[in-house]
């Protein structure tokens, strides 16, 4: 199964694509999306449109994105999630499932604990998948959001699978939690 990763991000966003055959990952392309220095449409446009090349060119099965985090600056939050939407609307224009990870589950799945650098994701990305060099930050991110996927989309569909059971039985989910 092929899965794409996107790191959003107003002028660079980033993504990466593997391919998961059991637990064997493999990697296919990385890079970034770098928008022209011009108004606010024209960048969340060339997102847009370069998600969209990239479905084209690797026709993954399923996408995940990194959420957005809160910033001091409440203007560079706003700019940031208006750059994921416009890669969440490109990637479901595409026919893609979308999850969504935070850099937290990102740096859990890839490096092992949370407050992992930049560098250590770079690192462990390069390792987990065999590469010669170490990928720029970016790219880094998003396949590392690919990565976390890959490990946590087998334990989703398990849960998926065994929700109607769950709920005959009269289990539910409660601020992410199963109760009884």
């Amino acid at each position: 199964m092929k899965i794409i990763g996107i790191d959003p991000g107003l002028r660079v966003t980033g993504f990466g694509v593997i391919e998961q055959n059991g637990q064997h990952l493999s990697y296919l392309a990385s890079g970034v999306i770098k928008t022209p220095n011009a108004d606010l449409p024209q960048r969340l446009g060339t997102i847009f449109d370069g998600i969209a090349v990239l479905l084209g060119q690797h026709t993954p099965m399923q996408a995940a994105i990194e959420k957005v985090f809160v910033n001091v600056n409440p203007q560079s939050t706003l700019l940031l999630g208006q750059a994921r939407g416009a890669a969440i609307c490109a990637l479901v224009a595409g026919g893609m499932p979308v999850y969504e990870y935070t850099a937290l589950q990102l740096k859990k799945a890839v490096v092992g604990h949370g407050r992992a650098s930049k560098e250590q994701v770079q690192q462990m990305v390069a390792r987990l998948l065999r590469l010669n060099s170490l990928p720029g930050t970016d790219a880094a991110d998003a396949l590392g959001v690919a990565i976390c996927h890959a490990h946590s989309g087998s334990a989703l569909n398990t849960l998926g699978g065994l929700a109607p059971a769950l709920t005959q039985k009269g289990y539910r989910m409660r601020r992410g939690r199963l109760v009884g």
